[in-house]
Order: structure tokens, then sequence, then C-alpha cells
């Protein structure tokens, strides 16, 4: 189905008919009274750059991340009796005693910090600085697994520095066993692992390289993420990419990101983001959607009603299903309608994993509106709490992006040069001759 946004055109009104009067025989000296000067119209809005909307992505999907670990594997119901109702920004921990509260034991989530989502999206662009050109699976495993293994970081949910390895969950330390320890081929390395929303929760940078250019996004996410994930996991990670890449069009809307993101994604993906974005747009808002949009999720998602015990099916190859996170992102944007609080709040108290739900949703959103969509009194809390630059990212890989935009005309015109010289050979007849 098609999800058009709608523009009401501005209305252009005639200047009223002047009344004319007869002036009197006798003349008289008329003083003339100035024209009313015409109103200054408001300047058009400026679109937001391309370095404001790459930090507006990565911010906005460092804060969604953050508010979401925070309540990350509960239920509606179980986030309103936690919190006597809908999160409604920074929270603490889900238990008092979370440093050996099971499941989440030891990690703090919550108070502003953010998770695995964020330190792999932000290893990512580490391997952009240092590439500074398009990546493919050999580059995770020529940059991002030795980032992963040999340079301690700090790590908010440990409250210390540590190597990134000893946070990230099991089917991201996959990434390391098969490439460093495995020494598998990095375009198939990913095959075996569960097939879950890891690869997709960190692609935004794809996204922000591919600027305008949802396709080449895709393909490029597809490749990086072979050595990680296999199947839907793998689908997922190419199609969120593609979003991000066409939530940077100058004139882009919530609607047009999903009808990219529905033109290239196949199978049971493509299948459950329409599903969920059709239920998103019969309901007013994202305490409405809760229900609905994980009614129309749930027959594509593997894991089952009960997020902490998986059903048998979880997280095996096929080409029927689609991971949960993706879908609702999209159904959230669409019912945020661009708005960075209702989206990624929304995204948030719908909890099970919601902290990769709302990292995608705010960084579709901080793409579209720039960094200014995202609340300062968040994003400077979850700085100050993870100890991170949320801005310094954004801005070296917009610098990368114009670089390899400018590598990318230059070989589009080689290929041209070449395509051309090639296309006026006369053809090969059938005797070999021309």
């Amino acid at each position: 189905m098609t999800y058009a946004s709608e523009q009401t055109p501005a209305t252009a009104h005639a200047p009223e008919a002047q009344a004319t009067r007869t002036l009197p025989v006798t003349p008289v000296t008329a003083v003339a009274k100035p024209s009313p000067a015409p109103p200054v119209p408001s300047p058009a809005p400026v679109p937001p750059s391309l370095e404001d909307r790459a930090v507006g992505a990565l911010v906005g999907a460092a804060v969604g991340d953050a508010l979401g670990g925070a309540v990350e594997g509960r239920t509606p119901e179980e986030i309103v009796r936690r919190h006597g109702g809908r999160v409604e920004g920074v929270v603490g921990p889900f238990h008092d005693d979370w440093r050996t509260a099971r499941p989440l034991a030891p990690y703090h989530k919550g108070d502003g910090h953010v998770t695995d989502d964020t330190l792999m999206t932000h290893a990512l662009v580490r391997v952009y600085e240092a590439v500074r050109d398009h990546l493919d699976a050999y580059d995770i495993a020529d940059h991002l697994v030795p980032d992963l293994i040999g340079t301690p970081r700090w790590i908010p949910e440990l409250e210390a520095e540590a190597l990134p390895v000893q946070r990230i969950f099991l089917a991201e330390k996959w990434i390391v066993a098969r490439l460093h320890y495995g020494h598998a081929d990095p375009r198939e390395a990913g095959v075996g692992n569960i097939v879950n929303g890891g690869a997709a929760m960190y692609m935004a940078p794809v996204g922000i390289v591919n600027a305008g250019n949802p396709d080449r996004a895709y393909a490029e996410a597809l490749d990086i993420a072979g050595a990680h994930q296999s199947s839907y996991g793998r689908e997922a990670a190419g199609v969120f990419a593609a979003a991000v890449a066409a939530a940077f069009v100058p004139d882009a809307t919530p609607s047009s990101v999903v009808v990219q993101a529905l033109r290239l994604a196949k199978d049971g993906t493509r299948a459950a983001i329409e599903a969920v974005c059709e239920a998103a747009s019969s309901v007013s808002g994202p305490e409405e959607a809760l229900l609905p949009l994980r009614a129309a999720v749930a027959p594509f998602d593997t894991v089952g009603p009960d997020y902490r015990n998986p059903s048998l099916g979880a997280r095996r190859p096929s080409r029927l299903h689609a991971v949960e996170e993706l879908p609702i992102a999209l159904g959230m944007l669409l019912i945020g309608g661009g708005d960075y609080r209702t989206t990624v709040l929304g995204s948030v108290n719908y909890g099970r994993d919601c902290d990769a739900i709302a990292a995608m949703s705010g960084a579709l959103v901080g793409a579209l509106r720039g960094a200014a969509a995202v609340p300062t009194e968040w994003s400077a809390e979850v700085a100050r709490a993870s100890r991170l630059d949320l801005q310094a990212p954004g801005a070296a890989l917009a610098t990368v992006a114009r670089e390899i935009f400018t590598r990318d005309r230059a070989r589009a015109r080689t290929h041209e040069q070449a395509f051309t010289a090639i296309s006026a050979i006369p053809a090969m007849t059938e005797t070999g001759e021309r």
C-alpha cells in the first residue's frame, strides 16, 4: 500500500477591490496617506544540513537507546506498574537491586546509560573513520573486531572501563568468535548465528554515509551484516540502513521513509512492515498503538509472547519471519509524525526489545529533522551519565560521507567514460567480424 503525506498548499488571497469615491467640485488639498506596507512573508524553513542530520541521527539513536534500556524486556503493563504510568523520560533501573537482579545483572540499565546498541554504532563509525570509504564484510573483520577486543572504553552499564567485547550480547560476541578465532570468510560468518535484530541495531551509520541513496545503503548494509547475521536479521539491517538514507532526502517525511523501506524489503520483513504500518495508520497515538502494533507483528516474530523465554523456533533462519524491532520502529515513526518525543516514548513504552526499537526510531527522526529534534534535557543527561560525546560521532561521519561521495562521483565518471567507449565499439557479428 502507499503511505503518502498530505501537504496543504499555501492559499493566495487576492487583494480586495478598493472602493471608489467622487471628489468634491471645489478643489481641496488632500494629504496622501501612505499605503500600508505589504506583509513580509515568513522565511521558508531551512532544511537541516548533512552535518545536522548526521548528528541528529546518532544523537537520536543514543538517547532512544538509553531511554529504552531502562525497561528493556518488559511488557507495557509491567512498565506501568513499575513507574506508576508510562515512561516520560530518563528513569532509573527496573530493579533497585540491579547489581544482582536476574536476568540483567550486573548491568546498570537506566539512569541515562546507553547500551550495546550505541557502543556498536559508535564502533562502526570508527571503522568508517579509519577506512574513509564504503565498507564490506572484510572491514568488519579487519577493523571492527580489533576495536571490540583491543581498545578499552568506558562502558556505562558496567560503570567501568573495559573491552567492549565484555559488554556486547552473545549474538555480537559471535563476530569475534567467528572472525578472530574461527577465521571464517567474513562474507558468510553470520551464518549459524542466532537470527535477531543485533545487526540492524547499529546500521544507522551506513544510512548516513549513503545519505539520499537508499539502494546503496541497503546493499552496503547487507554486505557488512553478512559478517554478523543471516536471513531476516541481515535483511532488517539492510532495510534499516535504507530507511535512514531515505530520511536524509530534503523533502522526506515519515511516510516517504516507509515507502522506501517497503520498496526494498523482501519476504517476511516486507510483510511485517506492511502489517505494522497498516495498524499504525488506524490509531490516534502511541498509547492506543501498543497492543495493535504487537498484534500486527506477532505472526512474523519468532521470539513469541514471552520475551525472556523465546519459543522453540525462535531466531532460526526463515523467509517468512521478521525481527520485531524494525517494523515497530517504522510504525512508531508514522504515529509520531516526525516528532521525537512521541515517536521515541511510544517505542520505549512498547517494551520488549525497546532499547533497539527506540534507537532505530530515534535515528530516523533525527535524520529527518536534525539534532534540534532531540530534547536537549535528554541528550545532555545521557551524554553526562554515559560519559560520551554524543555530537562528535555524527560530525565525524558527515565528513567521511562527503569524502565518500567525492570518490563515488569520480568512480561514476570513470565508469561513464569506459562505458561510453565500450558502447561505441561496433557489435561483433556471429562470424566474429565487426
